[in-house]
């Protein structure tokens, strides 16, 4: 008779644990907290087998204290996840998209007048091999991010970005950020990704390009200074070896000036 209770509203509950779990999964293994998440499950489990199982009260009742205490340790040992965690859980890119959909050609041409200088700036230094961060701010606001650089707040400029990069410059090893179709400030200090995953002959500027892609939704410009490649980080994920076409199409279709 029970085996006839199992209805459909279990299955989707068994469906949203194992996806809960995988993406925690994944998220841990980004994070390196692989083995932490591995021994959490470990003792949950023994904790369940030694309680319902078993039915041990008195190390039941040790394992459920420790449970409820270990709570608060979670929350705290885990922070950065979980501030991530809801941070993508609340986020409505996509919904914004389908919003603003109608007015897609109207902000295109507009959004030209921007691209462009920052297209031929990237491909200049790219020639030159200086090295350049460029973060371009989406949906979430960087104010913290800018408030560690110089701010500057001026329309884009190509002579303007090319300065700031140079190498004798005070502010070229910093990030400039983007926002609102201004320069908003350089030299901005990023959070550096510590996933494994990235290639070894990628340097700091690709780790900070990558760790501000994984904290927010911004579109982060990286000009190596030992290749002159281009490449582009975009939630937590790279495209290397741009060109300027493909530099121009990727920040038309995901830039939001």
């Amino acid at each position: 008779m029970g085996f006839f209770e199992f209805g459909i509203k279990d299955v989707i509950d068994i469906v949203l644990v194992a996806f809960m779990l995988f993406y925690l999964y994944r998220l841990m293994r980004e994070s390196r907290s692989l083995n932490v998440f591995i021994g959490i499950i470990v003792f949950v489990l023994i904790w369940l087998f030694v309680s319902q199982v078993l039915e041990m009260r008195l190390l039941g009742n040790i394992m459920d204290k420790l449970v409820s205490v270990g709570v608060i340790g979670l929350i705290v040992l885990f922070q950065e996840e979980i501030r991530k965690f809801l941070y993508n859980l609340g986020a409505r890119r996509k919904v914004q998209n389908v919003l603003s959909f109608l007015h897609h050609e109207k902000k295109k041409s507009a959004d030209k007048e921007s691209i462009m200088p920052l297209v031929m700036a990237c491909m200049n230094l790219s020639r030159n091999k200086v090295g350049a961060l460029i973060v371009v701010q989406r949906s979430a606001p960087l104010d913290d991010i800018v408030e560690t650089g110089e701010q500057i707040d001026a329309r884009i400029s190509q002579r303007l970005i090319e300065n700031i990069f140079f190498k004798n410059s005070p502010l070229h090893d910093g990030a400039m950020v983007i926002a609102d179709k201004r320069i908003k400030a350089a030299g901005c200090i990023l959070p550096v990704s510590h996933n494994l995953d990235i290639p070894k002959e990628l340097g700091l500027r690709h780790r900070a390009a990558m760790g501000i892609s994984q904290e927010s939704d911004a579109l982060a410009i990286v000009v190596s200074e030992e290749t002159g490649r281009i490449s582009v980080a975009i939630t937590g994920t790279f495209q290397l070896r741009l060109s300027a076409e493909q530099l121009e199409s990727i920040l038309t279709q995901e830039m939001n000036l």
